[in-house]
């Protein structure tokens, strides 16, 4: 962990070196890079912003433009910089165009964690602090913001034994984890696996790459021909976007009334609780979050303490004891997705009860 932002003068002296030295590493692999200093020229002070995308628009939804309002809410004369990214090299490109614009502090979700290594530590060489964001980026990293993965895992498997009810004892679950790229998907399966490893019996259990909706579809309908229709009582899937492939997989196997649980608490995935093909979801609330890495942000422009801001300690695979918010996240199942995801404006009515759910809706509370 390095300390406060470096002096103006000198991270400025450090910025155009190191940027000149990594633009040339670069150039070949991501294309043309912007040498514009200082955001412009235009004397504000600079936060880049680097978000992944996602199959769901979350990050633009909500990440984004409350980021961006608590930036401006605490600093007047900041300016954001913002890019997304699909892969890690247009990620790369976007960080390196970052710091040859001369931004001072970047918030950074990684596409890819294990590969930000090297980019962090080229920040870290030009005094730009590095608030990494949802995902526990590699490399000397300055604050780490995101809800507690751990207790992410532990709530889902403690909703997928509560859903198995009596028949929780000696479950065969299947469970359906995060890409290896994302540190977070192996903090969600221990926490998980702390909680059903002394109650069920797993399975089979499969990393999807990727995230990807389709790959899951795939692997549980490979599991479930090995396994049998009947060789299986649960299943958890890390997200909803991977729950969504578990559904569809077992509904093409004609599996029916099985437990499912998921996170992120998607419209799809709380559409499918509310019709009963999946039992619960976990809720991150985005605004909390936000507001808390802008402060942190805001305050490493200023060089100013931020460890109210930062109460725990987060190790990652380089660097250990890093400030950290780790924010509690919090169940939904079809009895609370009122008073949770659509109390705090996260969902809407709407948004989960288009009509093609309107019955299931009204069944569960939510018409009109």
């Amino acid at each position: 962990m390095r300390g406060v932002p470096l002096g103006t003068t000198r991270r400025a002296v450090l910025r155009n070196t190191a940027f000149i030295a990594m633009a040339g590493m670069s150039a070949s692999a991501c294309g043309v890079f912007s040498t514009e200093p200082d955001g412009g020229g235009n004397g504000n002070r600079a936060i880049g912003l680097l978000l992944p995308d996602d199959a769901t628009n979350r990050y633009e939804a909500f990440d984004r433009p409350l980021i961006e309002a608590g930036i401006a809410e605490l600093c007047e004369d900041c300016e954001v910089t913002h890019g997304h990214a699909t892969d890690v090299d247009r990620q790369k490109q976007q960080f390196v165009d970052m710091l040859g614009r001369g931004v001072d502090v970047i918030i950074l979700d990684p596409v890819d964690a294990a590969a930000t290594g090297p980019w962090v530590e080229e920040a870290a060489a030009e005094g730009v602090p590095i608030v990494a964001y949802g995902r526990l980026a590699e490399g000397d990293i300055d604050a780490y913001v995101s809800h507690d993965a751990r207790a992410v895992g532990r709530l889902q498997g403690r909703a997928l034994l509560d859903a198995l009810g009596d028949e929780a004892p000696g479950a065969r679950v299947m469970m359906i984890n995060g890409p290896s790229s994302d540190p977070g998907a192996d903090l969600i399966e221990a926490g998980a696996r702390e909680v059903l490893d002394p109650v069920v019996e797993i399975v089979h259990e499969q990393g999807i790459e990727g995230g990807d909706p389709a790959l899951a579809e795939e692997a549980v309908a490979s599991a479930v021909r090995s396994l049998g229709t009947d060789g299986f009582d649960a299943v958890l899937a890390a997200d909803d976007a991977l729950a969504g492939g578990v559904v569809a997989a077992l509904r093409d196997a004609g599996v029916e009334d099985l437990p499912v649980g998921g996170g992120d608490a998607d419209p799809a995935g709380l559409q499918r609780i509310v019709s009963g093909e999946q039992t619960h979801t976990i809720h991150r609330p985005p605004a909390p979050r936000a507001a808390i890495a802008a402060g942190i942000a805001v305050r490493l422009l200023d060089g100013e303490d931020f460890s109210d801001l930062a109460p725990d300690r987060v190790d990652g695979t380089t660097t250990e004891g890093v400030p950290g918010a780790l924010l509690e996240p919090v169940p939904v199942t079809a009895d609370n997705i009122r008073e949770t995801v659509i109390a705090d404006g996260f969902r809407t009515v709407e948004e989960i009860c288009t009509p093609g759910f309107a019955d299931e809706c009204a069944e569960a509370g939510l018409g009109g």
